[in-house]
């Protein structure tokens, strides 16, 4: 394959402007509070376009698409389900998450927020919450690196291998460097130009195949199953698409957001603009699988790269449709995608390795610059790990995601949103919580019972569990019941 000089010359241009961000970023990392949640100082739009770029990674401009492309419209109830989930996250959890972490001694991480939320001198809740963000969080970031190996291995002939590495390398750079302010500087960007491409493509395919009456005779005449909702769907298989949405209130990478507010009070603007982007960008994503088929229909000659891989297609669009300078910027939203969340997954592994662990069991009493970078070095080392991981190149990026997500909806959900809104639960039954719904993922998963996506019963035995074992033993300790009621009057009283 001869690789485009444009869209070489656009990717370059692009991942340094990101790195030169992480640089600038550099100078106002004075402490580990800094490094690991930006010394909770973002305002509402950053807030926004961060927590939804840090969502919506390589999987909205590739495995959503590629799944429309196979299924038809019948695809996008995983769209609804994210929908409402979001929208639930950013009203119940957002606000009130960013008032009791501050309360529960400034907590800068899950972990840290569950230690102290129900005093748990043990540190149990703290190793075993850090446990399962390293293990999750390693194959999502895994999914990210395959995302961006797909784009470079398609975009500039590499072969898999040698992609990995350079899908990853431009990450890695300013995570390494800038941390939470770059990582959350560099969301702002990437999500506007997420949105962009997501508008433009698929208002440009359809012109391509001759309008949208046009596209949609074409799609029809192809097989009118494509235009069915309920395609080839029963009553368990479109729950499982909704219950994708239910991941949201147990992300630590959009949970950190959250908590990186400047206050409670600018989640109400940066949920109206999370949400618009979010709903526009989704649609755009449907879109461009959908119209997809029609115009791979009208020209079966250029089909190949999606009949050989279907999460191809907005690569091949683009590349197909575009002058090869606006194809570069249009590409460089997938890499977009994939840095945005990998650069947040980075982060949280090595906060969860250097504040969870290494300064709670090792170095009680290191410095400010000693955890920096510590967390630095932790960043190299999830991402060596990720890398690994995603070396296998019949990987596809949905199918890890969808693993990844579960595992944090149903281990972290239940007790996320039950420790805001449930003064009554206990240590006990946040940990029961934890375990049961991990641990539901992980075997659900293997025998994959009635069809049904694991994260449903994760979540449902979840929180069962917390409320049985936060009933059977005593109420939560004075002084924490105390931080509650004095962080819910202060949510409330705005």
């Amino acid at each position: 394959m001869t690789v485009s000089t444009p869209m070489m010359v656009t990717f370059c241009i692009y991942i340094f402007g990101m790195v030169l961000i992480g640089s600038i970023a550099y100078r106002s990392t004075k402490n580990f509070d800094d490094y690991i949640l930006g010394g909770r100082s973002l305002g509402s739009l950053v807030i926004a376009l961060s927590a939804g770029a840090s969502d919506m990674s390589g999987w909205l401009l590739m495995g959503l698409p590629g799944a429309i492309f196979l299924s038809g419209i019948s695809e996008s109830w995983i769209a609804i389900g994210l929908t409402i989930g979001a929208y639930l996250n950013w009203k119940i959890v957002a606000g009130r998450l960013r008032v009791q972490t501050e309360h529960h001694d400034n907590a800068l991480t899950l972990p840290d927020y569950f230690s102290s939320r129900f005093e748990d001198k043990s540190k149990i809740l703290r190793v075993i919450s850090a446990l399962i963000i390293l293990v999750f969080f390693t194959i999502y970031c895994a999914s990210g690196v395959v995302a961006g190996a797909r784009l470079f291995e398609s975009t500039f002939g590499m072969s898999y291998e040698t992609a990995l590495w350079a899908g990853a390398a431009a990450t890695i750079v300013y995570t390494f460097v800038g941390g939470f302010l770059a990582v959350s500087w560099t969301d702002t960007v990437q999500a506007s130009l997420m949105i962009f491409a997501l508008i433009l493509t698929p208002v440009i395919v359809i012109l391509a195949v001759g309008g949208l009456g046009n596209s949609l005779e074409v799609i029809r005449a192809k097989s009118v199953e494509n235009l069915d909702m309920l395609k080839n769907l029963n009553f368990i298989a479109i729950v499982s698409q909704l219950g994708w949405g239910l991941g949201y209130f147990g992300q630590p990478h959009i949970l950190a957001r959250f908590m990186a507010a400047d206050s409670h009070r600018s989640i109400r603007s940066a949920r109206r603009i999370g949400m618009a982007w979010m709903i526009l960008c989704l649609g755009g994503a449907v879109a461009v699988g959908f119209f997809g088929i029609a115009y791979f229909q009208n020209h079966p000659d250029q089909a190949s790269g999606v009949s050989e891989n279907s999460e191809r297609i907005f690569i091949e669009l683009t590349r197909i449709l575009f002058n090869p300078w606006i194809a570069g910027i249009l590409l460089s939203a997938i890499l977009a995608a994939v840095m945005s969340t990998l650069s947040c997954q980075l982060l949280v592994c090595s906060s969860a390795l250097t504040e969870d662990l290494y300064k709670n069991f090792l170095r009680k009493n290191a410095t400010q610059r000693e955890l920096v970078w510590v967390g630095r070095l932790m960043v190299l080392l999830v991402a060596v790990i990720a890398i690994a991981l995603a070396s296998n190149p019949n990987n596809r990026v949905l199918g890890l995601v969808s693993y990844a997500w579960a595992g944090f909806g149903a281990a972290f959900g239940p007790v996320v949103v039950l420790s805001l809104l449930w003064k009554r639960m206990t240590r006990n039954g946040a940990l029961a919580g934890m375990i049961v719904g991990a641990a539901t993922v992980l075997i659900w998963k293997q025998y994959a019972w009635f069809g049904l996506y694991e994260i449903i019963p994760g979540f449902l035995f979840a929180c069962i569990a917390i409320v049985v074992f936060s009933l059977l033993g005593k109420g939560p300790l004075a002084a924490a019941a105390q931080r509650f009621d004095a962080a819910e009057a202060e949510y409330q009283a705005d």
